[in-house]
């Protein structure tokens, strides 16, 4: 369901009885922006966390009060339901639904087509107060996730990373946070899942190997944090979205 035309009117009856067939049926239901007043209006929403464009969330709220509305979140999952915020945040729902039908490899692909990025995840925040860093915020910041993507594998504090960005902690929290939207810990955690994902797709190494490698500490807790974002073990991942050409992965420092 794209944008519905104006969010004050009540959609048709008809409309409304062929989203409630579709979920009934077993059918994945997507809105999109102020979509989601159909989906509401069906009451396929009711009970379950869902959003909208930031600008409309209270009135959705107001007018069904049994939907717990997120005006944070780019976009929502519950089982077959989503929902997205804003136009831009809808490409992030539909990258995040082709990630989940045929994985990672072939969503950056798309977004490489579209040009547009493919890391933002679903909590990300919708609005950040100070959408580009300053001057002197963005070489530090900047900086500093880059040495995250590039240091995965070790166990990185919010210390070492504020003092390799040359400010306290708590500059660096908020720095950061009005940079991206999150903190440093969600954002890194988010990294260490898509390394997890294209290394599941890619490879043949072990599910443990390659906890070493996103810098969990073990298999157990990739299970734990993939199942939680993605919605599968690790294993499922690798048997629905393996790579034909898969390779071997190289062991990190101190594998045996």
């Amino acid at each position: 369901m794209a944008g519905w035309r104006e969010p004050d009117e009540v959609p048709p009856a008809s409309v409304v009885q062929l989203v409630r067939r579709a979920a009934a049926s077993g059918a994945r239901v997507v809105s999109l922006c102020t979509g989601a007043f159909v989906l509401a209006a069906a009451g396929i929403l009711d009970g379950h966390r869902a959003t909208t464009h930031w600008r409309y969330a209270a009135q959705l709220a107001r007018r069904y009060p049994l939907v717990d509305v997120d005006a944070t979140a780019l976009f929502t999952q519950t089982g077959r339901v989503f929902t997205s915020a804003g136009t831009v945040a809808g490409v992030d729902l539909c990258l995040h639904l082709i990630r989940q039908e045929h994985g990672a490899q072939i969503a950056n692909d798309v977004a490489r087509h579209l040009v547009i990025g493919t890391f933002r995840e679903g909590g990300q925040a919708q609005y950040i107060e100070t959408p580009v860093p300053r001057n002197d915020d963005s070489h530090a910041i900047g900086a500093s996730m880059a040495m995250i993507l590039r240091r995965l594998d070790e166990p990185l504090t919010v210390q070492r990373l504020a003092t390799q960005a040359h400010l306290s902690t708590r500059q660096y929290l908020r720095r950061f946070r009005a940079a991206t939207g999150t903190t440093p810990y969600q954002w890194m955690l988010s990294r260490r899942i898509h390394r997890a994902r294209e290394l599941l797709e890619r490879t043949t190494a072990p599910i443990e190997q390659i906890a070493v490698q996103c810098g969990f500490r073990n298999a157990t807790t990739l299970r734990d944090h993939f199942g939680r974002s993605v919605g599968i073990t690790p294993s499922r991942y690798r048997t629905q979205f393996r790579s034909t050409e898969t390779e071997p992965a190289a062991a990190p420092a101190g594998w045996r």
